[in-house]
């Protein structure tokens, strides 16, 4: 026998011998007690979770009080609470979109075809007929060779970008991840991007399938209050308008120009793409009003008996989108399977580790997080702020909109490949009679859309585990039709409320392999790394390794 067959043999056993030994803890998740969490975090008493509203601070209260209860000790300090500094922008809805040219004029309006606002911290922004200028996808990567900025200056113009990366629209391995979305597919790195180019406007042209979602998700998501972080100066470097058109808006204002859109858009999946002016201008009016607030990531610590400095953290954000005095019926968006599922899991996972036969070796932080729907604002801030060292954080673990459609043969590694943590789920799988499978979709880049990203951006390794589609009860046709229906129907929508039908007998599953996984993480001494193709291992290894 080899002494690789050994290793694994012997890791296997460790596997097995950790999931007996972690039983009796496993058995403290139930449903009956995720239900009663989820119903509490989910009804209209807490009006959708958003961060610095009388909902989000009873939320943030209830958590502390569950986790006092369970014996926790304050994860930062003395406190159970890290204050993020946010700033609430509401734009008014009458911040139609106005392109001229072509001697014509049309008005896309707010909501139906065109969302936006601004991060900057002032009472109006004006943007009067800046000239537009198509970027393609608004990439810049040398490490793929790709700049689409190249060669034009976009200094206070108005920039119209597509969403995901050319990798998506080709399916052409050579480009990018090919089919896999990477960073610069999504949409906060476009703005970003399309700010240090010193861009007055940045609008992004929504398409269901590279996104990922419907044009609801962004017309929900982008109406209303908007929360953000603050900078030092006031989010000033920022373009001064950042927003979504609709395809067919964008079809007329491709037709405006003279163009035809999918012929220009093939032609920006190819790297002869230039940057094109399209002798057009834009100009938008928004009026502001402006709340100063915060939000608190609720930080919840089990004491390691070894290495107490070494940080295993698992988190769930608390937050939702609030409600929409706007909306004719229900204007609550209670958020119960994103995320009351994920918080409540928090709580269960807490109890299930106070109940370990042996302590965690390493310590293990319960972190709830704020203002994830708002654009990943809680682990953001808590990444450039850490509470606990960065190289002592062995890894991170995150729950976000899990599984209602009961036990599944198998369970979905969002992102993977990206790192060792795979192995650790594939052996608390296997002990379970499962298979961890990567994600279905990775087109739609979600291991860019919750928290742990912000955790891997800075290195640490980062886990994002899903729920499975192969149903024992129904096989992994009808399970994949359920999560799409759930997507089309209630996502982002206030119809995302508990339904006495749902059966979280798979979430019980997976979060008992979470345990596994976590209680293995802990009595060891190895930190797992990232892949060597990762994008995030050499900012890992910076700091890791700062002589080699």
């Amino acid at each position: 026998m080899t002494k690789n067959c050994i290793a694994t043999l012997a890791l296997l056993l460790l596997a097995g011998c950790a999931g007996s030994a972690n039983e009796a803890a496993k058995q403290t998740i139930t449903e009956e007690e995720l239900i009663e969490d989820i119903r509490i975090l989910a009804s209209d008493d807490f009006e959708g979770r958003f961060p610095g509203t009388p909902g989000g601070e009873k939320t943030e209260q209830f958590l502390k009080a569950e986790f006092e209860a369970l014996g926790l000790q304050p994860g930062n300090g003395e406190s159970f609470f890290q204050r993020v500094p946010l700033v609430e922008i509401t734009a008014e809805p009458s911040a139609d979109l106005v392109v001229s040219g072509s001697g014509r004029t049309v008005t896309f309006d707010f909501g139906s075809a065109f969302v936006g606002g601004t991060r900057r911290v002032v009472d109006a922004v004006q943007l009067d007929q800046s000239d537009i200028v198509f970027v393609g996808y608004g990439v810049v990567a040398p490490e793929y060779d790709w700049n689409d900025y190249d060669g034009v200056d976009v200094t206070g113009k108005t920039v119209v970008i597509l969403v995901n990366d050319p990798g998506f629209a080709t399916r052409d391995e050579a480009l990018f991840r090919g089919n896999i979305m990477t960073y610069y597919g999504r949409w906060t790195y476009k703005f970003e991007e399309a700010a240090r180019q010193g861009a007055a406007a940045a609008i992004i042209v929504h398409e269901t399938d590279p996104a990922g979602y419907p044009w609801s998700v962004v017309e929900n998501g982008w109406s209303g209050p908007q929360s953000y972080l603050l900078s030092s100066d006031n989010n000033m470097s920022r373009s001064a308008v950042e927003g979504w058109i609709s395809a067919d808006a964008a079809r007329t204002l491709f037709t405006m120009a003279g163009k035809d859109y999918d012929q220009e858009k093939a032609a920006a999946a190819t790297r002869s793409f230039e940057a094109m002016p399209l002798g057009l201008s834009a100009s938008v009016s928004v009026q502001n009003t402006i709340r100063r607030s915060s939000g608190n990531n609720v930080l919840a610590l089990l004491p390691g008996t070894k290495r107490p400095d070494e940080i295993i953290v698992f988190m769930g954000h608390w937050d939702h989108l609030g409600k929409d005095e706007s909306l004719e019926g229900d204007q609550i968006y209670n958020g119960a399977r994103d995320n009351a599922m994920g918080t409540a899991a928090l709580v269960e996972l807490a109890e299930a580790f106070q109940n370990l036969d042996q302590g965690p070796e390493r310590s293990i932080l319960f972190l709830a997080i704020t203002a994830e729907e708002q654009g990943l604002l809680g682990s953001a801030y808590y990444a450039a702020n850490p509470v606990y060292a960065l190289e002592k954080t062995v890894a991170a673990i995150n729950i976000d909109a899990s599984g209602i459609w009961g036990r599944t043969r198998d369970v979905t590694v969002v992102g993977k490949g990206n790192s060792e943590l795979d192995r650790y789920v594939d052996r608390a799988a296997s002990a379970q009679g499962r298979v961890a499978n990567a994600e279905s979709e990775p087109e739609k880049g979600y291991f860019f859309r919750s928290d742990h990203f912000s955790f891997a951006k800075v290195g640490v390794p980062a886990l994002y585990l899903d729920n499975g589609f192969d149903s024992v009860d129904h096989g992994a046709e009808w399970g994949k039709e359920k999560s799409d229906e759930w997507t089309s129907i209630h996502y982002h929508r206030p119809s995302d409320e508990f339904n006495d039908e749902w059966d979280l007998s798979g979430f019980v599953e997976d979060l008992q392999l979470l345990v596994d996984v976590g209680a293995e993480l802990a009595n060891t001494t190895d930190f797992p790394q990232w892949s060597p193709q990762s994008a995030f291992r050499s900012t890992r290894e910076a700091y890791m390794n700062p002589e080699s």
